[in-house]
């Protein structure tokens, strides 16, 4: 594990079904463990974000599109589903999966690889950081695992939350925070 380069991802969607709904936009945070004078620092060696254009609009939630940004304007030159997907799965091969309510955001992965025709060549191995909240803050004062309640917690500002890129920064500091490494950006 300490050789272990990790991949912070965060989807945001059309809506709670990941049959009905799709992403629209996915970002991966591409890090290392460093072992530096005793201490260990997870460091950033690359961001990369996706605006996804969307093919099934009709069936999309008006509550999630307004919750994530969604307008026409800046998705009208978005890249289709598999020209993302192909590079996302280069981006993250190689890399342990991190993100934030990990079910959400993999089965709406899942299905993408399924309907791009992608193959998921990605770790077997994924943490999800609302797991490690839990059995690491299960007797403190918190009344939610929320990705906002643990940003709370630790006084971490999310100034553009319900975007993909913002929310996986906000997912590698709290794992920082969990696991009690330095974050370099």
């Amino acid at each position: 594990m300490k050789k272990t380069s990790l991949a912070f991802i965060d989807t945001e969607t059309t809506g709670l079904d990941c049959q009905k709904n799709e992403i629209i936009e996915l970002a991966v945070i591409l890090t290392r463990l460093n072992l530096n004078n005793s201490q260990w620092e997870l460091e950033t060696t690359e961001e990369k974000d996706w605006k996804i254009k969307p093919s099934r609009l009709e069936t999309a939630d008006p509550r999630a599109l307004k919750i994530n940004g969604y307008n026409e304007a800046e998705w009208l030159f978005a890249p289709d589903l598999k020209s993302v997907m192909e590079d996302f799965v280069r981006q993250i091969s190689g890399y342990v999966i991190v993100a934030h309510n990990l079910i959400f955001d993999w089965g709406f992965l899942s299905e993408a690889f399924r309907l791009a025709e992608v193959k998921d060549n990605s770790s077997h191995i994924k943490l999800d950081t609302l797991s490690i909240a839990y059995t690491k803050l299960f007797n403190q004062n918190i009344n939610s695992l929320s990705l906002k309640a643990l940003a709370e917690y630790y006084e971490i500002k999310n100034e553009k939350a319900h975007t993909a890129l913002a929310d996986a920064r906000v997912t590698k500091s709290i794992f920082c925070r969990l696991m009690n490494l330095n974050e370099i950006k």
